[in-house]
């Protein structure tokens, strides 16, 4: 990220340079305006008085703002995208998709055999031990 923004200021370093030079030679305009005054042909910007910087540059907002986005969206862009598809193809952690093809195979099988598809007697009904009427004592049983 660092050296985007450098490859980005390197426009501002042909503009410093570029400024430096035009600084050098000054025109006077010998136009009768208000009497004899001297006017630097350069252009200056008026500076916004309720600006913040974002971080990226203190001096210039263009650049500021320029950085801003362009940082945001490269990181923003990059990580919903390709984090997007990270999580739509990684392989299933879960084994959701493995325990339903069991599933289906278990049924297949079940139903080749003429087996019902759930057994009622899933546990061997003589090795389930219930407590008797007496022991439960009028406890209400909700099923």
């Amino acid at each position: 990220m660092s050296a985007l923004i450098k490859l980005r200021h390197m426009p501002v370093m042909q503009r410093c340079l570029w400024n430096h030079i035009n600084k050098v030679t000054r025109t006077i305009s010998t136009s009768k305006k208000n009497s004899e005054t001297a006017t630097a042909a350069c252009e200056t910007k008026p500076q916004d008085k309720n600006w913040v910087s974002y971080g990226f540059d203190y001096e210039n907002k263009e650049d500021d703002t320029s950085a801003h986005h362009a940082s945001y969206f490269f990181t923003i862009t990059l990580c919903l995208v390709f984090g997007g598809f990270a999580w739509a193809y990684a392989p299933d952690v879960s084994l959701r998709d493995w325990a339903q093809r069991e599933a289906f195979l278990e049924l297949r099988r079940r139903e080749k055999a003429g087996l019902p598809p759930v057994d009622p007697n899933y546990v061997d009904p003589k090795k389930v031990k219930l407590p008797s009427d007496e022991e439960l004592n009028g406890v209400e049983i909700i099923i």
